[in-house]
């Protein structure tokens, strides 16, 4: 039988928005190597019907799945909460998923009220309102569809003024609603939180899921026997089926040194 231990994690995301999961897990785990796979010719997946996001996401876990990886993250709030049920009947490898951390928000809301921007696929989807409906009942959800930001961020205009301009349209509301934490349910939105300090200065406390994400990676690797313990043949092998640039402006060569970026269509 063939040790796995050294095969390396899969991650996925409609876009390059799934790099800031990537980096909380090779932060975490220094010595695993990844594939990374970035759907950009078919981001966002927010507005797509359900049926075809679970086309995507298997076919993104076959890709993933032909690289030998022995774990697959599911780095996009969209696919998780519409494919990751489907995924995880038909394959054995084991999954991980990423969810709006609504529940840490709903147990550190001072006013009671949260924020909470996602895609329309996220917050229309079965497991988002089965989580949802876990929280304090007094808990208020302030629900806000983030449109157009994942292309902005796709597109390279992470720092524009028409990134600040919707931005500032989406949040600036939610602090007259009294609303004191704002959950990120994009993996693309965490690049916008230095965008979103300057609109709200510290008056609202922003939480996303990128460090839960890697410590489940971490816990369930061990769980299943399959942590790679040797600092030898490290690599971060990541795939994407458009223009590389704004994945390489995300992932520089100073994140790590064993980092390959293709241009690939698949």
């Amino acid at each position: 039988m063939v040790k796995q231990n050294n095969f390396p994690i899969g991650i996925f995301d409609s876009g390059v928005g799934g790099t800031s999961i990537w980096k909380e897990i090779n932060a975490l785990l220094p010595l695993e190597s990844t594939f990374y796979l970035s759907d950009s010719k078919n981001a966002p997946y927010g507005n797509k019907t359900k049926e075809s996001i679970i086309d995507l996401s298997i076919k993104n876990t076959e890709f993933l799945l032909n690289q030998n990886c022995k774990l697959i993250v599911v780095a996009c709030n969209t696919a998780t909460t519409n494919a990751i049920k489907v995924l995880r009947e038909k394959y054995k490898v084991p999954f991980i998923g990423i969810e709006p951390a609504i529940k840490p928000a709903a147990l550190q809301t001072k006013t009671n009220t949260i924020g909470i921007l996602a895609t329309k696929g996220t917050l229309n989807s079965e497991l988002f309102e089965k989580t949802s409906n876990t929280i304090n009942k007094k808990i208020i959800r302030k629900e806000i569809i983030g449109k157009g930001l994942v292309e902005l961020i796709e597109n390279g205009k992470l720092n524009s003024d028409e990134m600040t301009n919707l931005l500032s349209s989406y949040i600036l509301p939610l602090i007259k609603q009294n609303v004191d934490c704002l959950v990120l349910g994009c993996t693309h939105y965490p690049y916008l939180i230095p965008q979103i300090r300057k609109i709200v200065g510290n008056k609202i406390q922003i939480i996303d899921s990128g460090e839960a994400v890697a410590k489940q990676t971490k816990s369930i690797l061990e769980k299943n026997n399959l942590i790679n313990s040797k600092a030898e043949n490290v690599f971060h092998n990541f795939f994407i089926n458009q223009d590389k640039k704004v994945l390489e402006m995300l992932i520089t060569k100073t994140d790590n040194k064993f980092v390959k970026i293709t241009e690939k269509d698949f």
